[in-house]
């Protein structure tokens, strides 16, 4: 299959790169690819399913990924893994000999070790420049799931159901199979349900994951959702008010620079330093322009805000404040920023995710949540159309619709943009320009 043949596939697919931001994948696809890495490193402490999938997935991964890369002409295939997924690494090691250009990469249990630029240094010693793509040293990324969705492209069948981990104070912790558009609360419901009253739905990692309501659907980009009391150390931080955030950092930032200093981008020559941020805070010292333009280079993966800073203060929010207002006023980060060199005690400067969880409070919620592939069924779907990266795709079904499982409900947008299927088979009861909501109907599924 050629490069054109594989990026309608994928489109018209609905393929969105399920383990971040939800870039289509049909839009990484390029010639000046020399490597592909498939990410299997999972950036965040107590996720699993994407470890859980390879092992389990094997061969369909790797059949995809070195489908893939052949396609784009790109000259081997790195398959990333955690040193301690043994189970994983068992897995490739076992089915290594049909991929001959595909090898293994080892990558070290610290955090984000699954971060894009932080994996494609480890895995290949090449840097993306700040701000930069990983094509522009010639490397795309594809994550694990992704690739599972890659396969099941390849033999016919669209995006249509998402793999989640449900855990924390959940009954029975598990990784299940559900349609999109699948509610929390069925999630939780599939996890043998709450421990405990008084909790939140955190739908991401500890570290950079968000607060989510019962009725909140999952997406694409949906891997995890954690049910945490609602007096749980990330809550309160979570929840702290900029403002006060502001006057604390006026009040207590002492300029250590662990901020700056533990940061993964930044010892990889990026030119991020949280601890400036801070400066400019407790001052109002505006005279250093590049503090502020150098937050666009901010990955936000709060190792600044929840690991490094003694004093307990943000950072990230601090941060994020800056880069939305830049944004808000049309300001681009400057193109022509160059990496320095990488820092000499980088490698001593790494985030051990052990250590990690004890500080964030989670260690006791590290649990197995066995993958079950059964395709879970709920009563009602909300599918949003904007699940990826570029513009929200566009409703071609009306209200009172029969829709089929599999069945486009919204096209791909002109620009950056997928089509999105019916996770369920089922009426159309809603539609609007944000989501469509499908009843699911047995009689319609038979």
């Amino acid at each position: 299959m050629d490069i054109s043949a594989l990026s309608e596939l994928y489109r018209e697919a609905g393929l969105v790169g399920a383990g971040g931001a939800g870039f289509p994948s049909y839009a990484k696809l390029n010639t000046k690819a020399e490597i592909i890495l498939l990410n299997c490193a999972e950036c965040e402490p107590l996720l699993r399913l994407h470890r859980q999938l390879f092992v389990a997935k094997t061969e369909e991964i790797l059949s995809a990924f070195d489908e893939t890369r052949e396609c784009v002409g790109a000259k081997e295939g790195i398959v990333c893994l955690k040193d301690h997924y043994t189970d994983a690494i068992a897995a490739f090691e076992g089915v290594k000999d049909r991929f001959p250009k595909l090898k293994l990469c080892k990558l070290q249990t610290v955090y984000p070790a699954g971060d894009e630029v932080v994996m494609i240094y480890e895995a290949t010693g090449r840097r993306v420049r700040p701000g930069g793509l990983p094509i522009e040293v010639g490397v795309i990324v594809y994550n694990v799931e992704t690739m599972y969705n890659a396969h099941r492209a390849l033999n016919g069948k669209p995006v249509t159901d998402k793999i989640v981990t449900v855990a924390g104070e959940v009954n029975s912790p598990v990784t299940v199979r559900v349609p999109i558009g699948t509610p929390i609360k069925d999630l939780i419901a599939f996890a043998g349900g709450q421990k405990r009253d008084n909790c939140i739905y955190w739908v991401g990692g500890p570290m950079m994951g968000v607060m989510s309501s019962l009725s909140d659907p999952v997406t694409k980009t949906t891997n995890s959702l954690f049910v945490f009391p609602d007096d749980h150390y990330l809550v309160k931080r979570h929840d702290s008010d900029l403002k006060i955030e502001i006057a604390r950092a006026a009040a207590s930032c002492c300029q250590c620079q662990l901020c700056t200093d533990l940061c993964p981008r930044h010892n990889l020559g990026h030119p991020i330093e949280p601890h400036k941020i801070m400066r400019a805070a407790a001052c109002n010292d505006f005279k250093d322009v590049n503090a502020f333009m150098n937050t666009f280079y901010c990955c936000s993966c709060g190792v600044c805000e929840l690991y490094s800073c003694p004093q307990g203060l943000s950072p990230r929010k601090l941060i994020n404040l800056v880069k939305g207002g830049l944004r808000a006023n049309g300001i681009k980060p400057d193109p022509t920023v160059k990496a320095s060199e990488v820092n000499k005690n980088r490698e001593y400067r790494k985030v051990p995710v052990s250590r990690l969880m004890a500080r964030l409070g989670v260690s006791g919620y590290q649990s197995e949540a066995p993958l079950d592939m059964t395709l879970k069924g709920v009563d009602e779907v909300k599918i949003k159309l904007s699940q990826h990266i570029g513009a929200p795709s566009i409703p071609v079904v009306a209200l009172g619709q029969r829709v089929t499982r599999g069945s486009v409900i919204a096209k791909a947008a002109d620009g950056l943009s997928v089509n999105i299927h019916a996770s369920v088979c089922g009426v159309v009861n809603d539609v609007n320009d944000k989501f469509i909501k499908i009843k699911f109907n047995r009689e319609d599924e038979r």
